[in-house]
Order: C-alpha cells, then structure tokens, then sequence
C-alpha cells in the first residue's frame, strides 16, 4: 500500500488515509474486485477511486448524474496537475468530440461523464479504443428502483461491462439501505458480492426533534446558545433569504443561498461561509455538496427533508471534526400537511404528463420522429409562464418521462465561455502576420490560456478586458470574429437547464407510462414520507437507533444523548424498562380500549405509566376520547425497513 501513500501526500499531502479508504483502495486496485463502498458523507469517498487511478495504466471513467459536482472535482484534479476530462449535456457535439479523441489518445486519467453518454453511439465506439483501468459509479444508489433518485441511464453500466469484463468497479453511495446495497451489486453484473461499509453512527452528533410552532424564535434561541458554525436548511429561496434576514436583525452573522443565484455569487457566499466570514449560511438543499467544512456545530432543518436518506446526508455536514454537533429538526402539525401537498404535486396525472411533455417539444421546436440523444438549452422560467404550467409540475412531469427513459430536465448547468483554436500554430502564425489588427489580441490570449490548439479551454471575457485594457464587448467581438475567420470556435457563456431527449419525440399514442411504475412510485414515496414523519414524530425510541435501523443497522444501542434518551433519562428508568411499560400499554390496548386508571392497575407502576401514557399521547402513538384511551395504527417503530 505504500505506493498509494506516496500518491496521496504527492497530490493531497496526506500522510495516511481515512477509515475505510485503504480497504477500498486494496480491494479494487490489487484483488481487482467489484466493490460496493458504502461510506457517509464526507468520509472522503473521492480519494478511494483517485489514488488507485493514478496508480493504474490507463483512463478511469467516472459516472456521476451530478454536474455541478463532476466540474468541481475536475478543476481540483487539474489544479493538482492531474489530466482529467469531463463529457455532460451542456457540452456541443464538437467539444464531446474532442474530448473523447483526448480521452483515447491523450496521457488522461480520468474522464467524468453523465449516465446519459453511455448510450450514445459516439462513446459507444470510441470506448472500445479506450485503456479503462477502473469504472467509478459515483451516487450509485441511483441505479436502483428502491432507491430515493431511480436514473435508467445507470443500467447502461452494466453494458459497458460486458466489453471488459475484466475491468473492476467501484460502486460509491453515502446512503442506501440494506435492499438498495443488494440491488446495487447486481444491477451492476458485480462479479461476486462485495460490500465494504463504515458505520452509520455519528456518536459526536446529537440529533434532537423540536415540536415547536415558533420555529424562528427557537432557531434564534439555538443560534444564541450554540456559537460554532452552523447550515439552516428550508425548502424554498424566498424562505433562505427570509430566515437569513431576521438572523442578521437579531445579530447574528448570516448569508443565504440557493441555486438561483449565480455561479460568482455561489462561490463568494460559501467562501466567505468556510472561511467564518459568514457563521450561518441559511439554504436551500443545493447547499452542501462538495462542502467539507470540519467544523460546522450545528445543523437546523426548519423543514422536513423529503427523506431520511436526504436528512441523513445533511445533517451528517456537522461535526466531521469529530467533537460534538447537532443536528436539529424543527417540526410542528402544519408540516405534515405540507409534505401531503407535496405528495400531491409530485404525482400529475398521466394525461397531464403527456400534454407537458407535447408542450415542452413544441416550445422546444421539435419535430416528431427527431431528436434522439439531443440535448438542449431549456428556459424553464419561460416555458412555465408560456404553457401556464406551475414549474413544481414541469420538474414532476419529467421525472416520470425519465424514469421511463424518454427525456429528462437536468439541473441547472452554468457552462462558462470556451474557446477552442481550430488551426494549428504555423497557419496561426500566418494569419497573425496577414492581420495584424488581431495579432495582439491572439498572443494575449495564448498567453493567458494553454491547451487551446488541443482541446476547448475555459476562458473569462472580464479578465481579458482588464489585462488588455478593453470593454467586454471589445473582447466579445474579437472573439466572434475569430470564429468568422475560422481561426476558433468560440462558445460564449450559458447558464440554463438541459433538456435531453433519450428517444426521438413521440406522439401521445405512443408515450408509455406504465402504470404499474407510476403506482410502485407513489407507494415508495409514501413509505419514504411516512418514514421521515415517523422519525420526526416519534418520542419513544432514541433518533439515532431509529436511523441505524433505517439503513440496516439493527442492534444499535442508544445514544444516551439525543432528545429522546435525554427524556428517558429524566424518567429516571433504564431503556429495558422504557420498553416493557410501552409493550405492556400496546398489547392492552391493542385487545381493546381502556382507561388509564385500567391501564395504570395492570401495568403496575403509577407515576412512570403516566409519563409514558403522555409521551404515547404527544407522539400519536396514542390517541384518548371521552377518556377512553385507544392505540393508533401508525406504523410500529420498529418498521423502518425500506
């Protein structure tokens, strides 16, 4: 393993790796196994697919659904001096071709790229000139109908491996439960079952639920006793820059952000966050990927995720130094009824699923028959207001049209200006002579850029401006004029969504949305809902058992510290207990309904059965009418298997 230490002080100047990391690293690099890691976030799952790369010969491809994240990891590559490339829908046809003619021919050792591309003809053949040393599935939950992001792209995978079969896989996720991790592994043809996991259990991180109708005053109240850094989540923008607003009144350093916002502004909000400029960054869930800020001491949900695979991942962004944090969540009765709205919008009808779809191809100027594997610019803002369709209906509508693999909404990509040279330096050199007025202009560039004879290059407009003492749109011509001139394509900034039409546009006749699908789809919604309610409204079993359980951890003892044992703690009796007065409430009560002071005789115990009778109560485990008390059919806390 020595050759991978040397790699990662090389590169990241570590010394040694984290839990887990050289496990992984063995298993895919020198057993040559298929390998499914399951690590939470921030455990630095990255590191086990990039030092082993860089100590094979050959190209790693690296699958992630998650633009924003595979542009992130390949400017840290390149800083590093690490040749990686990266192939995603806001990319044209040439750029795509130029890449993977590097991908081939070039000293690369990594090429990022979309689920999508694995099914288009170009990959498709020039993959089988490339040297592949390892398959990356990054998200790799997403290959699986049980799991919360389904992708169909991601069954692509196991396509490719049929052209080498020999090449290992590393299979990446921070959340899946026990079903998920078995769908994963042969969704993905592995080999023979491999599963390498870290531990769930945050024992630094206390979760606490607060049953709360002013959630603002006790955020302020949380923020005031806790003076660490800390991320609010909430669910809309208006409600970031709201929430941070009435923070900054009250004293408190604080900044929002969401994906709205541009790429410059993203980027100075978080720097100034990291850097503890900003002590609270108010956000939507946009916020957080690709952060590893160590010391965060609190995270506040004032909304309920949509799943406890998605509050997990959050509220895990506390305490990764390992000192003590919290993770907070804030609920009251209204948002139950908020997460069965939402229950509602996500699932339009079928009908309404189509007339979207035709819509989209209309606004989009498509032709039926046309368009497969095309990706385009799509303004989401206008479409909505032009077809009078609420955009949380339009977002909904194309999740079902990728399920079923037609066409897909990809998030908002910012694709920042590139410039590519299509000549070769001695025909430039001419050209410069003959026209003199752009030879200054040509050399600046060149010098300020490399790699433009080779490959598209990423370039910034105000930045020539300033060290060439010209006006942006100055600049703006000369760079149109080039590409006039056949001298370089140019490719100006765009920052849109992509819509990406897997198959060519379809007649409504001819739209399959299966039923069955449509069905199974509301139902694991419900379950996931059901499940985030039920740990949000349970008071009888310690949150973080509750979560271990959620993800297959089935004898977890509790963690003595959250809400719940807290509560316990005061009622002065030992968890075995706790539980023997619950089962003996439940299994009266479940042969017929009863009064306390009947419940309290055959219990036995007086003033613990009635604290507990309370808890039941408040938590809805128990409901009482006329004084007669009755157990309620929500779930039993123990059915948290997904």
């Amino acid at each position: 393993m020595e050759k991978y230490r040397q790699i990662l002080a090389k590169y990241w100047g570590y010394q040694s790796f984290r839990e887990l990391q050289e496990e992984i690293i063995f298993a895919v690099a020198e057993e040559k196994k298929d390998t499914l890691a399951l690590m939470p976030t921030g455990g630095g799952k990255s590191i086990t697919f990039q030092v082993p790369a860089l100590a094979m010969e050959g190209i790693c491809l690296v699958i992630t659904p998650l633009i924003a994240l595979m542009k992130d990891q390949v400017e840290n590559l390149r800083k590093r001096n690490i040749k990686s490339l990266m192939i995603h829908s806001g990319m044209t046809a040439r750029e795509i071709d130029i890449t993977l003619n590097n991908a081939v021919f070039g000293s690369y050792k990594f090429l990022y790229l979309s689920p999508e591309r694995l099914q288009t003809d170009i990959f498709r053949v020039r993959l089988e000139r490339m040297n592949v040393s390892l398959i990356a599935v990054d998200e790799s939950h997403c290959i699986s109908q049980w799991g919360y992001d389904f992708r169909p792209s991601y069954l692509q995978i196991a396509e490719i491996r049929k052209n080498m079969p020999n090449v290992p896989v590393l299979a990446l996720t921070a959340t899946a439960t026990p079903r998920v991790v078995d769908d994963i592994m042969e969704k993905l043809n592995f080999r023979k079952p491999n599963l390498l996991k870290k531990s769930f259990e945050r024992k630094n991180l206390v979760y606490i639920v607060r049953t709360i109708d002013d959630k603002t005053g006790y955020l302020l109240n949380i923020l005031k006793k806790e003076r660490g850094s800390g991320i609010v989540y909430v669910r809309s923008r208006k409600a970031t820059r709201e929430t941070a607003q009435k923070l900054v009144e009250a004293g408190i350093p604080a900044d929002f952000y969401h994906a709205g916002l541009s790429p410059e502004i993203r980027s100075v909000k978080q720097d100034d966050w990291q850097s503890g400029r900003t002590r609270i960054i108010v956000a939507t869930n946009a916020f957080g990927m690709g952060i590893d800020k160590p010391d965060v001491r609190v995270v506040v949900h004032i909304d309920l995720p949509d799943s406890v695979e998605a509050y997990f991942q959050e509220a895990g962004r506390a305490g990764r130094d390992g000192n003590r944090a919290y993770a907070v969540l804030l609920y009251n009765s209204g948002d139950r009824a908020k997460f069965e709205q939402r229950y509602r919008n996500e699932f339009p009808d079928i009908d309404k699923i189509k007339t979207i779809y035709q819509s989209a191809c209309n606004y989009m100027q498509l032709a039926y028959g046309a368009g497969k594997n095309t990706s385009r610019s799509f303004n989401m803002e206008d479409f909505s207001q032009t077809c009078k369709f609420y955009p949380a209906t339009v977002i909904s509508a194309f999740k079902f049209l990728r399920k079923e693999n037609i066409a897909e909404l990809t998030e908002e990509i910012n694709n920042p200006s590139r410039l590519h040279f299509t000549v070769n330096r001695d025909d430039l050199y001419k050209i410069q002579i003959n026209n003199p007025d752009i030879d200054n202009f040509i050399k600046t560039v060149l010098r300020a850029y490399a790699g433009l004879f080779n490959d598209f290059v990423y370039i910034d407009e105000a930045y020539l401006a300033k060290i060439m003492f010209k006006s942006g749109d100055e600049i703006y011509n000369m760079l149109v004029r080039l590409g006039k001139m056949k001298i370089a394509e140019y490719i100006p900034q765009k920052r849109s969504p992509m819509l990406i039409f897997h198959e060519e546009r379809l007649d409504s006749s001819n739209i399959r949305i299966s039923t069955e699908n449509y069905l199974w789809a509301k139902n694991r919604f419900t379950e996931r809902m059901n499940a985030m309610l039920l740990y949000a409204e349970s008071e009888s079993e310690c949150r973080s058992v509750r979560l271990l359980a959620y993800f297959g951890e089935k004898n977890a003892r509790p963690c003595a510290q959250c809400d719940v044992c807290r509560r316990r703690t005061e009622l002065n009796m030992s968890k075995y207990e706790f539980d023997a007065i619950v089962g003996k409430i439940k299994s009266i009560l479940e042969q017929s309904p009863s009064t306390l002071e009947n419940i309290i005789q055959q219990t036995g115990e007086t003033d613990k059965t009635i604290m507990i009778v309370r808890r039941l109560l408040d938590s809805g485990k128990m409901r009482t009418q006329n004084g007669v008390m009755e157990w309620t059919s929500l779930p039993d806390s123990d059915s948290t298997e997904t």
